[in-house]
């Protein structure tokens, strides 16, 4: 999950919130393991730079995946990199925890 940051509009960061809320409740209910991201993580993650524009963004989680269009709508794009990332840290925990 993507952890939330906002600076400009607080409305669309209220909305965000509860969804978010809501997702977060419903994956703990579930037990099922929650692992958050802040914004520039999936960027360094996926671009190699944490301060990756969308287009960027866009760019290679097409890339990544091998497809032929950038995921759309745009929140796509980023759920797919959010999920990239978790990949590729899991990968990186269970090496850790093999290695110790």
């Amino acid at each position: 999950v993507e952890e939330l940051f906002f600076a400009k509009n607080v409305t669309t960061a209220i909305t965000v919130a509860q969804s978010r809320g809501c997702i977060l409740l419903a994956l703990q209910q579930a037990q099922i393991r929650i692992n958050e991201y802040k914004p520039n993580q999936v960027k360094q993650s996926i671009a190699g730079y944490g301060g990756a524009d969308k287009p960027q963004m866009q760019e290679m989680v097409r890339l990544l995946l091998n497809l032929e269009k950038i995921p759309k709508p745009d929140d796509a794009a980023d759920a797919l990199a959010v999920a990239i990332t978790d990949i590729h840290s899991s990968h990186y925990n269970n090496a850790y925890e093999d290695f110790t």
